[in-house]
């Protein structure tokens, strides 16, 4: 092999892990995002987990900063691609 088609393999790999760590941003800034919402909103879901534990304003806060790391995320995919 020469040092071309090496330089030439590096670059590839490293084009296509950047691809895949993007992907994985974009999947986790989602599902972050999403944790993030049912926090701020379970209380206007009718489900058991409610009466166990109810609702309240821990819950929304930390819904809240959920949901701006997970559109940090979102926004780091973005820019890796």
């Amino acid at each position: 092999m020469s040092l071309k088609t090496n330089e030439e393999y590096e670059q590839r790999r490293t084009r296509q892990v950047s691809k895949i760590r993007a992907v994985l941003d974009y999947a986790m800034g989602v599902l972050i995002v999403g944790i993030g919402l049912f926090l701020v909103f379970r209380s206007s879901f009718n489900i058991k987990l409610n009466k166990i534990y109810p609702p309240d304003v821990f819950d929304k806060v930390y819904g809240v900063l959920t949901i701006l790391y997970g559109c940090w995320r979102l926004y780091r995919g973005y820019k890796k691609k």
